[in-house]
């Protein structure tokens, strides 16, 4: 069979497939990322600790930067990747903050509310319709958010505070990339987000300079090398499939973490963390659930009115 001989159901079916794949590989190399900053600890100042990890990341990148004569972008392009590159930046140095400060699976199950704020920041700014049982979802997934922090039943510790800063402040960052995927290429996106986010962290990376040891480096070049190819992983996922789709295979990051946590860390898994990451992961993968329902109904109606086009001529 050739290639051309696949339906255009097929085609999107095996999108959608290489979509969670990519996605799936995402999360693993982040949750690898995970580790490795909680095991580096808070020793070095988070805006530093992420300057670092850019740093060695686009050292990283550069024979791609070389080999694909990548230009530099102009205009609207050039807003667009400043503004997710700052975004991105803020939100990563609250992540390395949380990671220092709060469990593992905390981190995560707090993370996963990004993907609320994505279905908020699309009916927004993107455009798409925030039906009812979007809203219903999105007040479940802040729902999960309170029983997971059980605000006035327990301290709110800081760093779980910046790990919900950061979570809308990610999904910004998100849909600052599913945009550039409509007419960018993956590697271009990525090259892009290490060199604005390096520059972002600069200053506040050298006001609050620490001089790291050899060991933290080499740590903070693995974190570089598996974040650079998270991200890139991420990004194929959005170019092939849609955030709805892909999205669930995310929440797979809390199975792993909490293995590290568990196994590496002597975490023990907090059950209200895992009753509020429940209600966050069902109400998102309700999301998903219904979109992929929909998405299916315009297919049929698009393949029902070709055939009576085709047939009348």
């Amino acid at each position: 069979m050739t290639t051309t001989d696949i339906s255009p159901a097929r085609k999107e079916k095996d999108q959608i497939l290489n979509g969670i794949l990519w996605m799936g590989l995402s999360g693993l190399l982040f949750v690898g990322v995970t580790g490795i900053v909680r095991h580096l600890g808070s020793d070095i100042p988070p805006i530093q600790a992420s300057f670092i990890r850019y740093v060695f990341g686009l050292i990283l990148l550069v024979p791609l930067i070389i080999k694909m004569n990548i230009k530099w972008p102009k205009g609207k392009k050039l807003a667009l990747y400043s503004a997710r590159g700052i975004a991105h930046a803020v939100a990563v140095s609250l992540w390395f903050y949380a990671m220092a400060r709060i469990p593992i699976t905390d981190v995560i199950a707090i993370g996963y509310t990004a993907p609320i704020y994505v279905t908020i920041g699309a009916a927004l700014f993107l455009g798409e319709r925030l039906r009812l049982h979007r809203v219903l979802a999105v007040v479940a997934g802040f729902i999960g958010t309170l029983v997971i922090l059980r605000p006035g039943f327990q301290e709110l510790e800081i760093g779980a505070l910046a790990q919900i800063a950061a979570a809308p402040i990610f999904a910004a960052s998100f849909l600052m990339a599913k945009v550039l995927t409509r007419d960018e290429h993956p590697v271009v996106i990525v090259v892009m987000l290490t060199i604005f986010c390096t520059a972002a962290l600069a200053p506040g990376a050298i006001w609050q300079w620490q001089n790291p040891t050899m060991t933290e480096l080499a740590w903070l070049a693995v974190v570089a090398l598996f974040a650079t190819l998270g991200h890139f992983a991420q990004t194929k996922a959005y170019q092939a499939a849609p955030i709805t789709a892909t999205q669930p295979v995310w929440f797979l990051q809390l199975v792993w973490g909490a293995l590290i946590g568990w196994f590496i860390f002597d975490e023990s898994v907090d059950p209200y963390v895992l009753a509020g990451a429940g209600i966050i992961i069902t109400a998102v993968t309700y999301i998903s659930h219904r979109e992929a329902r929909r998405e299916a109904k315009r297919e049929a109606r698009r393949e029902a009115t070709s055939t009576k086009r085709k047939k009348a001529t």
